[in-house]
């Protein structure tokens, strides 16, 4: 079995590492299967593609189409063009896609009229959002998907529901908690650690990208103005996004306790996470991590994709004003932490469930 891989964006680069693992394992244990790692350079900046490469160990791509940025269809188009020529050039029986990002749905769609079998990695998600660009690949990449994997039952029932054959749905936990469960050992503190005087449990990480939230300057401005004032005595740590920074400019927000750095390593980052206080992200695989290390999370959005990590997890979903996260966060340092569990399945072993599933076919 050839599969070919593909990565295009920071999240993808986090769930194919323990997959190409588990094709490595198998390939050692006699099983006749390869892999061609393609990355479409959705992401280029070496902070957000690059490093993690390289701290996940990932072996370099064969290929990287290069397409880096442009507006949602220049970006899609040009993914489609230069995949179409790597998959002449290169012929697979499988390409195995992960997440929602662009190049999961250029990908695909190149595959099926290639005639080729598609996996998806991360299938059956739904926020029910179709202002999110991811829920739209989401949905058209799993309409012609062949093989679907799910995290957790709720995306499995939501496949069920759309009508795709129930022998095709596996559900097999979440590829992403394998890569944080295999790096666990490995993370540590980042260069400013001590410069910024960070102790654990001593302050907040603060993520935020998704247009609703970042787009418009003066509503970017209260919103960190408002997080800066229900911080207290709390250092809060915002690795911030070029193109959010760009929207900010140089406006002076005189803050009190916002600290912003660089978009941070993968290991780097999972140590912050690891030792915070809590998280308010517009994220939605940091509430998965979040989930799993029992921290707890505020999520700006009015909806999740990730249902378990609210219902199970650690994550709390607030909605996108400033008022509603005070009043959420104020009741959180009242109450103290909630009782929160890990759901099933993501016990790092979910990659192996994968490639043993597609071994069969």
């Amino acid at each position: 079995m050839k599969i070919t891989i593909i990565a295009g964006a920071r999240p993808n680069f986090i769930k194919i590492a323990p997959i190409i693992k588990a094709i490595e394992k198998k390939q050692n244990e006699g099983a006749t299967i390869s892999y061609r790692l393609v990355h479409t350079g959705q992401h280029y900046d070496k902070n957000l593609s690059d490093t993690f490469f390289e701290e996940l160990n990932i072996p370099k791509p064969n290929s990287n189409l290069e397409v880096k940025s442009g507006s949602q269809a220049e970006q899609t188009g040009a993914i489609m063009v230069a995949f179409e020529k790597e998959l002449q050039q290169n012929p697979c029986d499988l390409v195995l896609v992960v997440g929602d990002v662009n190049s999961t749905m250029a990908c695909a769609i190149v595959a099926k009229k290639q005639n080729l079998k598609v996996a998806h990695v991360e299938a059956g998600i739904r926020s029910g959002d179709m202002t999110m660009p991811e829920e739209i690949n989401r949905i058209v990449t799993d309409s012609i998907t062949d093989y679907f994997f799910t995290t957790s039952t709720s995306a499995s029932e939501n496949l069920l529901k759309y009508g795709v054959d129930a022998t095709n749905v596996h559900f097999v936990g979440n590829v992403m908690i394998d890569t944080l469960y295999q790096n666990l050992d490995r993370i540590f503190e980042p260069f400013f650690w001590n410069e910024y005087q960070l102790e654990t449990g001593n302050y907040i990480i603060l993520t935020l990208h998704r247009p609703s939230n970042v787009d418009e300057e003066q509503s970017l401005i209260q919103l960190l103005q408002g997080i800066d004032k229900l911080a207290g005595d709390k250092k809060v740590i915002f690795p911030i996004h070029p193109r959010t920074k760009a929207i900010l400019g140089e406006t002076n927000l005189e803050l009190k306790n916002i600290l912003f750095v660089e978009p941070q390593g993968y290991l780097n980052f999972m140590y912050l996470i690891k030792n915070s206080f809590a998280v308010i992200t517009d994220s939605g695989g940091i509430s998965e991590e979040t989930t799993v290390m029992g921290i707890p999370c505020f999520t700006m959005r009015n909806n999740t994709e990730r249902p378990e990590t609210q219902i199970i997890g650690t994550n709390t979903l607030v909605g996108t004003s400033i008022e509603n996260l005070e009043k959420l966060f104020g009741e959180f340092l009242k109450n103290g932490k909630r009782q929160a569990g890990i759901p099933e399945l993501w016990d790092g072993k979910a990659s192996e469930r994968i490639i043993e599933i597609l071994l069969q076919k």
